[in-house]
Order: C-alpha cells, then sequence, then structure tokens
C-alpha cells in the first residue's frame, strides 16, 4: 500500500464527472481532497492524497489520464527560483501546513511537498518573486 499526493487539473467537459467516486467505488483507493476548485463548466483544479494497491493506484490514475485529466506532483508544480531566493524567510510566515521552513542548522528555505496544500499564500508574501506554480 502506498499513497501519493497528486494535483489534477480538469478540462470543463470533465468538471461534472464523478471522478473521485470512481477512484474509490472502482479502484478501492482512498481519497482525502486536501483542496478542490471545481467549477462546471469551467476547468476545475484538486489537490488529493491517494492511497491504496499500488495497483489499483496505476489502473485509476489511468483512467484519469483517459478522461483528459493533467495529473501533476505538487513538487512539479509549485517551483522556488533559489537563485533568487534570499532565505528571507517571508513565505514562511503565511504558510499554515509548515511546507515552507527555514532550517535551524543552515537557514537555508526548505520545501516539504508532501505537505503542501497549494494555497498559494505564498506567492504574494515573497517579496522577490521566486515562487510560482507552473501551468
Amino acid at each position: 500500500m502506498s499513497t501519493k499526493r497528486i494535483y489534477l487539473e480538469f478540462p470543463p467537459d470533465v468538471a461534472e464527472k464523478p471522478v473521485v467516486y470512481h477512484l474509490v467505488k472502482d479502484y478501492d483507493l482512498m481519497i482525502n481532497i486536501l483542496k478542490a476548485e471545481i467549477t462546471p463548466k469551467e476547468e476545475g483544479r484538486m489537490l488529493l492524497e491517494v492511497s491504496g494497491d499500488n495497483q489499483n493506484m496505476l489502473k485509476g490514475l489511468e483512467m484519469i489520464r483517459e478522461l483528459g485529466i493533467k495529473i501533476g506532483n505538487v513538487e512539479e508544480k509549485l517551483k522556488i527560483n533559489q537563485e533568487k531566493c534570499i532565505d528571507c524567510g517571508s513565505c514562511t510566515a503565511v504558510c499554515l501546513q509548515d511546507a515552507l521552513v527555514i532550517s535551524p542548522l543552515d537557514y537555508k528555505l526548505v520545501f516539504y511537498p508532501e505537505k503542501c496544500t497549494m494555497c498559494k499564500l505564498c506567492i504574494p508574501a515573497c517579496p522577490f518573486d521566486c515562487i510560482e506554480i507552473e501551468v
């Protein structure tokens, strides 16, 4: 059994389909919806924590892809430009999940994607525009 955090982007024609229901019912996966922005007839986004048998997870993710839903990992979506970042910690002040922290060892910014809920509060908090969401 494994657990994976995935970020889904729904095209308008799929936003009304019961995708999560089918992941649970047809593939015996446990789903924890961490964040969802789904509007009928518009694009949607959802952050899920998916747990279950590896084979069932692969089959469920394949079903999602066949529907035209894009699948990504949080660490692929949230990008921190390390060249511009001065490790000031402004983003850590607004990160409610402690996904962004300053290391007490070297005072460098550390990103924990497994804690990130893609709330995007860190983006405007960064005074140097070092954080962005890739689309």
